[in-house]
């Protein structure tokens, strides 16, 4: 119903007699076909590529955790009594 709003063939007026449901559905099923059109043709890896970009909350958390994890990592040798000056 869409695809035939969208052509104009027929008004959204006689498609939503025609299939009897109101015509602000198909008003609105054409402004959603119109909207996403170009996904339809996109492949799986183009759908994946399409992320969202980080927010600043999302990047603090990663910063804090790999602080974290560094802190950690610097104290294994100590911990293991090995000497964290020499290396190879």
């Amino acid at each position: 119903m869409a695809l035939k709003a969208l052509r104009g063939d027929l008004t959204v007026a006689e498609i939503a007699g025609k299939y009897q449901i109101h015509p602000n559905l198909v008003q609105q099923w054409k402004m959603k076909l119109q909207e996403s059109v170009c996904d339809v043709f996109m492949t799986k890896a183009e759908r994946k590529s399409e992320t969202k970009p980080y927010t600043e909350d999302d990047l603090m958390k990663k910063i804090g955790r790999l602080e974290v994890e560094n802190d950690f990592l610097r104290n294994v040798p100590l911990a293991l009594g090995l000497n964290p000056e020499r290396r190879k």
